[in-house]
């Protein structure tokens, strides 16, 4: 959660960056911390290209998932689903490693580029010894739980206010585009779970 939060900012400060005028070529010892730094965001850069192989897929399946009632007979329905999910699959594990191999080759050259320009030897010393310190990974492992803890309270605390605010989006938006609505009482199947955060 955090590494990932993180890396994205050094990376989209990075790319901004690369249209600049080049800086002096930074010194052997520079070049080795910032290695030693992108060692240590490895995971965070791959979840970044893993986050930007999957965006289209996940745009591609909800529009699938739109589509399909109207395209498709009913009882080839399920399994047209079935295919698309598997192409969406083969497509990831195709995908996937890459632009997680193409990232961290590129990282050098981007993000490295950037800390070599943005930090002196000094900081990136300090910066070495935060990120290869036992302590702060033990703290980077812990994003899923805390994030998960987060959610849990955060759902916990707000499932009374928010589900009827998401019951009454989707009634207003059925009603707008002329669809019925799942039961007579309420809310489409599914708005509970889509009111709750996803934990990662």
């Amino acid at each position: 959660m955090l590494k990932k939060s993180l890396m994205a900012m050094v990376l989209g400060a990075a790319f901004a960056a690369q249209a600049q005028a080049p800086a002096s070529p930074a010194s052997p010892a520079k070049k080795d911390l910032v290695a030693r730094i992108l060692k240590q965001q490895q995971a965070g850069i791959e979840n970044i290209a893993r986050s930007l192989v999957e965006q289209p897929a996940i745009e591609l399946m909800g529009n699938a998932a739109s589509a399909l009632p109207s395209r498709v007979a009913k009882d080839r329905q399920e399994a047209v689903a079935k295919e698309i999910q598997a192409d969406v699959q083969k497509y990831l594990a195709d995908a996937v490693p890459l632009a997680q191999a193409r990232a961290v080759k590129i990282a050098p050259a981007s993000v490295g580029a950037l800390l070599e320009e943005k930090f002196s030897e000094e900081e990136l010393k300090q910066l070495v010894a935060i990120v290869e310190s036992p302590v702060y990974t033990r703290f980077q492992r812990m994003g899923d739980d805390m994030q998960k803890a987060l959610a849990d309270k955060l759902v916990a605390e707000t499932r009374g206010t928010i589900e009827p605010k998401v019951r009454a989006l989707e009634q207003s938006v059925a009603k707008r585009l002329g669809v019925p609505l799942n039961g007579a009482a309420g809310a489409p199947q599914g708005a509970a779970s889509r009111a709750r955060p996803a934990a990662r």
